[in-house]
């Protein structure tokens, strides 16, 4: 066998493994500066993590989550119209963006026809939405609260019209790629048949990409919920003694409270800020979660 036949073949089983046989200094110093870089960051967010729950762990009682917030009496300081508010801006976040993301990356990816310019503009403007601040959607939320009428923004409604237009892009990326690595012979078969491109659509292609879907539109709620800039663009208030009760009642969020408490003098109010910050990360953790277990438990292999 030549030489050449042999380096061919090193290189082939290089590029199929990921794995190279090249030892040079250079690459040990680039390999070691990777993992160096992988473990200073994991390292940093341990003990930020660490430290926060030491000093929220004065906090950590009933009352953080049933009371409410007392200036007055700062050692009973609690967050339950933060958490409550929190639940009703992602239902209805999750309400105005799941669907409306859906359907668009279903158009998009199945019915939309790439020459037209109008579809070459919502490309364009998908890839650009996905990289805006998140301060610019809650700028969107108010001028769309002003067009529909609404005379105040701190209510629910206009929180979830600002966090579903931050993660609108998101869902309808995550559901484009879930459905392009459905088989084109699960398409096929179905059209073969005799159905329509709408019905393999709605009875083939959509049921196989839930998985993903599910996984994408999870993880993007988990962003939104520890959002502060948008809701902040909106006027919402850090402090609110009442629970909300419909989409137009005023509200106050976590991340709101959280970031409002933070630079207080008092020791006593940023306890029970690093105890919020645990609350909300538990909370981010458990969709997480709950995303990589329908990710794990729904998934497919073709």
């Amino acid at each position: 066998m030549s030489a050449a036949t042999v380096a061919a073949r090193e290189v082939t089983h290089a590029i199929a493994t990921g794995k190279s046989r090249d030892r040079n200094v250079g690459s040990l110093v680039f390999l070691a500066g990777l993992w160096f870089s992988l473990f200073f960051g994991v390292m940093v967010l341990v003990v930020l993590i660490v430290d926060t729950l030491i000093d929220g762990s004065a906090r950590f009682d009933i009352e953080l989550i049933t009371e409410y917030d007392s200036i007055l009496h700062p050692e009973a300081f609690g967050f339950r119209a933060g958490i409550l508010g929190t639940v009703w801006v992602m239902i209805g976040t999750a309400l105005l963006a799941v669907p409306l993301g859906i359907a668009a990356a279903l158009y998009l990816e199945e019915f939309a026809d790439n020459t037209k310019w109008y579809n070459r503009v919502i490309e364009l403007n998908l890839q650009n939405l996905a990289a805006v601040p998140s301060v610019v959607y809650g700028l969107l939320a108010v001028a769309t609260m002003a067009l529909i009428g609404f005379d105040s923004t701190d209510i629910i409604i206009g929180g979830a019209i600002a966090l579903a237009l931050l993660i609108l892009p998101v869902i309808i990326i995550t559901t484009r790629e879930a459905v392009r690595a459905v088989p084109q012979d699960i398409r096929q078969g179905s059209l073969a048949l005799g159905a329509t491109v709408w019905q393999t659509t709605w009875r083939q292609t959509l049921p196989s990409s839930i998985p993903g879907i599910a996984t994408g539109t999870i993880l993007g709620l988990s962003r939104a919920i520890g959002e502060a800039a948008p809701l902040l663009m909106l006027g919402v208030a850090g402090s609110v003694g009442f629970d909300p009760t419909s989409p137009t009642s005023q509200f106050t969020a976590l991340p709101i409270q959280i970031y409002s408490l933070s630079s207080s003098s008092r020791e006593d109010l940023r306890v029970a800020a690093a105890a919020a910050i645990i609350v909300l990360l538990v909370m981010i953790l458990t969709l997480n979660g709950l995303a990589i277990y329908i990710r794990n438990k729904f998934q497919r292999t073709w």
